[in-house]
């Protein structure tokens, strides 16, 4: 995981905001397991383009059940979802954006040999639902995974610039210009890490929750152009998630057999539901898992004041 700072300034319509960038975890997950005696719990959503409205349906289920995350890391849809989440909102107000989204609030045509989306829509509107907070200040501390696409690393955005670090996260090769940031492009997050466990283990997660709303290649159109790009890419993603699921306490995987596009806002409360419905089916295992490592994490700091007090020489 590398370290860059840095994002394209903001337009001179919108409020200054400190360019996105990637700063040490200040974060104290330590002491929440030393304070309140439970576990560290994260929450990782994954990329998947319109896919992503399932991430709305799962944390409605987990809200309802009281179950909050002390951090969020998100990749490409997933990091839409999560910053805005991460704001602040709640889960309906979450259903209320996305059906109130339009693609044109997102979509932006460029003519460029890169890519022949712009981006910058998709930063503006993430700065408008999070009213233009940073990373650092997210109600839930948020983590953005992006590629650095000269050579493939992946990097983790925790401060600065919301919605410019999500446009990078979000940046699809061939259909977006990458995002520049000091003269670095990034892409798509998903290209490294499409359902980032690792940087949530990275980052002290005791549970990991994780959100894999990718396409099955087998429910893939294959008869033009658009379906081969999906294709490939799917076939790429969903062997690089198999190996960071295989690290998750918790995976979600909500039914989702659409051949949709990125912009296709058809059929939006059908995926919301499929998140709903598989979110449901795993609570279970949440609860199972909360327990189990919360009855851990309290009898290692048994061991722990066990130790320190057999160390302490007598008067």
């Amino acid at each position: 995981m590398v370290i860059f700072a840095g994002c394209q300034t903001t337009s001179h319509l919108s409020p200054v905001v400190e360019d996105a960038q990637v700063q040490a975890v200040v974060q104290p997950f330590a002491e929440i397991k030393q304070q309140q005696k439970r576990p560290v719990i994260a929450l990782v959503l994954g990329s998947g383009g319109a896919r992503g409205y399932a991430h709305i349906g799962v944390l409605e289920v987990l809200e309802q059940q009281g179950i909050r995350p002390d951090f969020i890391v998100g990749t490409s849809a997933g990091s839409i979802v999560g910053s805005i989440y991460a704001s602040g909102k709640s889960a309906a107000e979450m259903r209320e954006i996305a059906l109130k989204l339009k693609a044109n609030d997102v979509r932006e045509l460029n003519v460029s040999l890169k890519g022949f989306l712009d981006g910058k829509k998709v930063e503006d509107y993430v700065n408008e639902q999070v009213h233009n907070m940073p990373l650092q200040k997210m109600k839930i501390p948020m983590y953005v995974v992006a590629t650095e696409l000269k050579d493939g690393t992946k990097t983790v955005f925790n401060h600065g610039n919301t919605g410019q670090a999500v446009r990078a996260s979000a940046s699809i090769p061939s259909m977006f210009v990458p995002t520049k940031i000091r003269n670095i492009e990034y892409v798509d997050g998903g290209l490294v890490s499409p359902v980032p466990v690792e940087v949530a283990r990275d980052l002290g997660a005791d549970i990991v929750i994780a959100v894999d709303i990718l396409a099955q290649p087998i429910h893939t159109e294959t008869t033009n152009v658009w379906g081969l790009f999906n294709q490939n890419i799917n076939i790429m993603q969903g062997r690089l998630a198999e190996e960071e699921l295989k690290d998750a306490d918790i995976v979600i995987q909500p039914d989702l057999r659409e051949k949709a596009h990125i912009f296709d806002v058809k059929g939006r409360e059908m995926t919301m539901q499929a998140g709903v419905d598989a979110a449901k089916e795993k609570l279970e295992n949440i609860q199972w898992a909360i327990q189990s490592k919360t009855k851990q994490t309290d009898s290692n700091q048994q061991d722990l004041v066990l130790k320190m007090n057999s160390s302490t020489p007598s008067p």
